[in-house]
């Protein structure tokens, strides 16, 4: 067995969460390069790097893969929010088992379920961890009553904003899961406006992020931060941004922009050509040479293009075709082999069970056999899509 001593430098896995509108995204984008998942939409109006909003909790499932697969795509994923993609999760087992929601499960199964598959989705994020990427989970905060069990009295407390009833099953383990769990608020400062000291009035205040477990939040760090500290990036850059990470940045072989830099097979010129050619820059004013077709602008893609997905076909199932350009073809065929429907029938007569519970929720495995597909034989097309 080998013993290792000392520090492990690794990616961070990190949770922010907080009321609304307080600025976690805008938090999340100081990252060293971030990459959004936006679940929500709430970065419409940033300047940030995204993948497509995922519209199924497979098409979540497709963006971490493909980060984690593909390397240098960024620094630091942010999966913004996660209380909107914990409803994805709901929403995929709920269809898995053909039920309408999670409380039709019998005897509280429905969210063993759902804490089984979430821990799922940790481990793909731990995935990214191992392959070098920091990752990022934003989520909102609400206040709850508790009550402890041997105190008197219940007070208010922040938490998670997770599904009401899923929250026990999916929060711990989120909250287990992260380097650094920290609960961004407003502190709003008072000052007494009578002699007696009983009335007070508020005078503004400020964001500010804690770092540590308190009565009225959860929170944890392992880096020694101060229990308070202002809602900047610049609080814990050090930890995310070390110095030998920029030491190591900043000491990159030159071979890879060498090869960057390196001319094209088709911008290379041919052997024999004059070193300077003449060419004729003034206006084609009163010139009868026809134009070059290629001058001509793009035309779009015609909607009977092979490529082009019917808009009536299931959005979740749409995004996911058009992701890795699979045709309808291609899906009745796989469907066809299977023998679930004769390769004549078209998508939109499909049970939506068999959609959301078998194309969508086992959409690794249709994919994989559309790619097999692929390889032995093209599929055919109709004249008319051409």
């Amino acid at each position: 067995m080998k013993i290792t001593r000392g520090k492990i430098k690794k990616a961070k896995k990190v949770v922010i969460y907080g009321p609304e509108g307080i600025g976690k995204s805008t938090f999340a984008s100081k990252f060293p390069d971030p990459l959004f998942i936006d679940t929500e939409g709430s970065t419409n109006d940033m300047d940030v790097a995204r993948l497509p909003r995922p519209t199924s909790w497979t098409m979540l499932f497709e963006e971490i893969d493909y980060i984690k697969k593909t390397s240098g795509v960024c620094k630091t994923l942010v999966i913004d929010t996660i209380d909107w993609a914990e409803q994805l999760c709901v929403d995929h087992i709920c269809a898995k088992h053909n039920k309408s929601g999670i409380e039709d499960f019998g005897y509280g199964n429905g969210y063993v379920y759902t804490k089984e598959e979430f821990g799922r989705f940790l481990n793909r994020l731990t995935d990214v961890i191992e392959a070098g990427v920091n990752v990022v989970l934003t989520a909102h905060a609400q206040l709850r009553k508790f009550e402890q069990p041997d105190e008197m009295g219940t007070y208010d407390r922040w938490e998670l904003k997770l599904g009401k009833k899923t929250q026990s099953q999916t929060s711990p383990i989120v909250k287990e899961w992260a380097d650094m769990l920290l609960f961004c608020n407003y502190k709003t400062h008072t000052v007494a406006v009578d002699d007696k000291g009983k009335k007070h009035k508020a005078m503004g205040g400020k964001r500010v992020m804690y770092t540590s477990h308190h009565p009225c939040w959860d929170a944890k760090n392992r880096y020694g931060l101060p229990e308070e500290c202002e809602f900047d990036y610049g609080v814990i850059s050090g930890i995310i941004e070390s110095e030998s990470e920029k030491h190591s940045a900043s000491e990159q072989p030159s071979q890879p922009k060498a090869e960057e830099k390196k001319t094209p097979e088709f911008m290379k010129v041919p052997e024999g050509t004059p070193e300077q050619m003449e060419f004729d820059t003034r206006p084609s004013v009163g010139k009868t040479e026809e134009k070059p077709s290629n001058t001509e602008p793009e035309k779009p893609i015609p909607k009977s293009s092979a490529f082009h997905v019917d808009e009536r076909i299931p959005k979740v199932l749409r995004d996911l075709m058009e992701e890795k350009l699979v045709s309808e073809e291609e899906i009745q065929a796989v469907v066809a082999d299977r023998g679930y429907y004769p390769r004549s029938t078209p998508i939109l007569n499909y049970d939506p069970d068999f959609v959301s519970g078998v194309l969508v929720g086992a959409w690794g495995q249709v994919y994989g056999m559309i790619e097999k597909l692929r390889e032995n034989y093209e599929i055919p097309f109709d004249e008319d899509k051409k």
